[in-house]
């Protein structure tokens, strides 16, 4: 084949890029237009991405063909069918109906094309797809519009010793290099130029394993390696649709291998995510979301994405809605009370329980209202039992106040004086006065009021509360003998 000269191919690229721009679209940052389809067939059609003019924005228009049942959704006028559409991870998921690269002989070797969609906003993921070969003795490589070698692998169908036969598959059916390659793509585009070189010139082994070049989804192949290895099948195990990753951004720039270093930056910084001083608007519009830079070995650009705790579409707007995570509780490593709260969750112990919420059986009941119950009650026992304490410690005081009074009653010989008083009540009226009264009218039977001595005792100078001024003797001594005759005078005197 003949290679393009790298101006040529550059202008090439630039060309496509208008030609696709020049269909109606959405401006960055106003949101989708009402009415516009949100599904083609089976498949839902998220914004950015629309299926008629003005329902998108731009490099994000898809055709939905609805002369197929059910209606098919394409990438353009490409042989790629939408079939899943993540704005999560900003991957788009597709099947090439076309099964494989259209490959042109020419004397031995081959070439052709894989195509997406040149100038979009997709290409190839670098990790979930994968080159794959089937074939005997033959040599595939990716070659990007600058000719740069960007991956390839060898398929081979090994010749014995004795020239009697071939090996054509590895044990188990493994893509393993007998009959059939693999090898990660190392570099994502939207499309690439595919060279086949045969490794046997005399071609002795062709035809026994079908010739093909795929790029497919990881894993694909595993479920399919018998009838894709069959010659038997070899027309129509060709026409099996492939499935493809393809990732996408907003103002996705190509950074070819044709332009100088100094451009590339240049066309990196111009399509980072929009900030106040660039001008641009961003295609961020939902409240709760935030951009995301995308830069790797092709292309820049941006994506949009949902704060943390929110799903939804960050390209409309309030398009990211808050998670209810206690809907999925356990899930969310909540194994106790789930409350929801904006962009979160609150995970707690049930009432009446303690421990760790986020662990299974965390939580273990809580004698908590035991223990405050038992407390109470046994500081109210505690309480009483002072209480007690107290009441019976006075009781008992004054029972032995009034024992003691009736022991001196009886020692005093008050019986001889309740015996006077009750002959003149009059006279007991004046006599039975408190000892306080007589300790307050005698000033505490103060030395100053002394008048004078008796045989058994002082004589004080007594005012009463009455104002009435009195004579009051105090008993000097103790002695039993001394005490019954001052006992006697005091009855005398009476």
């Amino acid at each position: 084949m003949t290679m393009l000269p790298a101006t040529a191919a550059a202008l090439l690229v630039l060309v496509l890029q208008l030609m696709w721009s020049a269909e109606a679209q959405v401006a960055v940052g106003s949101g989708p237009p009402a009415g516009c389809p949100d599904r083609c067939g089976n498949v839902s059609v998220p914004f950015p991405f629309g299926i008629r003019d003005g329902c998108s924005l731009e490099g994000f228009g898809l055709t939905c063909n609805t002369t197929s049942n059910p209606p098919r959704l394409m990438i353009g006028n490409s042989t790629l069918q939408v079939v899943n559409i993540s704005l999560a991870n900003s991957t788009l998921r597709a099947v090439d109906i076309d099964g494989a690269v259209n490959i042109t002989y020419g004397q031995i070797d081959g070439n052709g094309t894989w195509v997406g969609v040149v100038a979009s906003p997709y290409i190839v993921n670098e990790t979930l797809n994968q080159l794959l070969v089937t074939g005997c003795n033959i040599q595939v490589t990716l070659v990007g519009s600058g000719g740069n070698v960007i991956s390839g692998c060898s398929s081979f169908c090994s010749i014995n010793d004795m020239y009697t036969g071939g090996v054509f598959r590895s044990p188990g059916n493994k893509c393993a290099g007998i009959g059939c390659c693999q090898q990660q793509v190392s570099i994502g585009r939207p499309s690439y130029r595919v060279e086949l070189t045969n490794l046997d010139r005399d071609r002795e082994f062709s035809g026994r394993v079908p010739e093909a070049v795929r790029i497919a989804e990881l894993g694909w192949f595993d479920g399919l390696a018998a009838d894709l290895l069959n010659v038997s099948l070899a027309d129509t195990s060709r026409r099996n649709p492939v499935p493809v990753v393809l990732d996408w951004a907003v103002a996705s720039t190509g950074l070819d291998v044709t332009l100088n270093a100094g451009l590339n930056k240049q066309a990196a910084n111009n399509w980072s995510c929009p900030t106040a001083a660039s001008g641009r608007k961003s295609a961020c519009i939902s409240s709760n979301s935030f951009c995301r830079n995308i830069a790797d070995n092709y292309r820049s650009g941006y994506v949009c994405r949902c704060d943390k705790g929110y799903d939804g579409n960050p390209y409309v707007a309030g398009g990211c809605q808050d998670i209810n995570e206690c809907e999925r509780a356990k899930e969310n490593g909540c194994f106790g009370e789930c409350t929801n709260t904006p962009g979160a969750f609150l995970c707690r112990c049930p009432h009446g329980a303690r421990g760790n919420a986020t662990i299974p059986n965390g939580c273990t009941k809580s004698n908590l209202g035991l223990t405050i119950g038992v407390g109470i009650g046994s500081g109210a026992g505690l309480f009483i039992l002072a209480l007690g304490a107290v009441f019976l410690t006075r009781r008992i005081k004054q029972r032995r106040a009034r024992t003691l009074r009736q022991k001196f009653f009886k020692q005093n010989r008050g019986h001889l004086l309740q015996q006077l008083v009750s002959q003149k009540a009059d006279i007991a009226e004046r006599m039975i006065i408190p000892l306080a009264e007589l300790e307050k009218a005698t000033n505490n039977f103060d030395e100053s009021r002394e008048l004078g001595g008796g045989g058994h005792g002082t004589v004080y100078k007594g005012i009463l509360s009455n104002l009435h001024v009195v004579a009051i003797k105090k008993s000097n001594v103790t002695v039993q003998r001394e005490i019954d005759e001052f006992i006697n005078e005091v009855a005398i005197l009476s």
